[in-house]
């Protein structure tokens, strides 16, 4: 019987807290698709989310880049296929490992800020002080974040796609002994508008995803600076795991 209601209490933990979070995503679509909104809050929170990852999703797209290049033709001198090596680079680029290197790339490092900077507001009280003001604080603190990240990721994802293809351009002419030319040529040839835009449909589906648990997890933290490390933790892990899941149901419904 203690197992049974073991079983029962985490059911109903499950349930609740998966109510709970419904009720929290459809007042942050709310506040985040009707007025007021707050423009300059918007605009910096692009600059943070977007501006200051441009380093760490360059230097993440040009390394994949290179090494993917490295690996297919590895992998395709074994068939005498070695000429497949731009179309594997540019497809999976653009399609897959932009996306999601990016995506995984900015859940750990804006997540964790958005839930830390959240999370101290919240146990420091500072959420009951803007209530108090009659300030929304999902208008106010979680919708700006929202927006910006959702219109940034896809902007960071282009740049990822330049990038990575430009570092398996590289390993290719200069390690592997391409001619530039016929492998930018072959690079051209085999892309095309949908393999782009998949990505960054993908991709306003991860900054969406980023932005959510960072401000979930962080507004509902508890249990003052301990509080605050756990939700932190919980945003980058849910951020990650729902950003796999999500590509590849989208990756299903694109390419199956």
């Amino acid at each position: 019987m203690k197992f049974i209601t073991q079983i029962g209490q985490v059911t109903l933990q499950f349930f609740n807290s998966f109510g709970f979070f419904c009720i929290f995503l459809a007042k942050v679509i709310k506040s985040s698709i009707t007025p007021k909104w707050y423009p300059e809050l918007i605009l910096k929170q692009m600059v943070r989310i977007g501006f200051y990852s441009l380093p760490v999703v360059g230097l993440t797209a040009i390394f994949t880049g290179g090494v993917l290049a490295l690996q297919t033709f590895a992998g395709a001198s074994r068939f005498s296929a070695e000429s497949t090596v731009p179309t594997v680079v540019v497809l999976s680029i653009t399609r897959e490992l932009g996306p999601v290197l990016t995506g995984l790339m900015v859940a750990g490092r804006i997540s964790a800020s958005i839930a830390a900077e959240i999370g101290t507001m919240r146990v420091t009280e500072q959420i009951d002080a803007l209530k108090t003001l009659s300030t929304n604080p999902y208008r106010y603190l979680i919708a700006p974040r929202i927006i910006a990240a959702t219109i940034v990721a896809p902007l960071l994802v282009i740049i990822a796609d330049i990038i990575g293809v430009m570092g398996g351009f590289l390993a290719s002419v200069y390690s592997l002994g391409f001619s530039s030319g016929p492998y930018m040529q072959k690079t051209f040839d085999y892309l095309q508008v949908g393999d782009v835009t998949s990505g960054l449909i993908k991709a306003i589906v991860f900054g969406f995803i980023i932005a959510l648990m960072g401000c979930y997890h962080g507004y509902n933290s508890k249990k003052g600076a301990e509080g605050v490390g756990i939700a932190t933790t919980k945003a980058v892990v849910s951020a990650s795991i729902l950003i796999l899941l999500f590509n590849y149901l989208m990756t299903e419904l694109f390419f199956v």
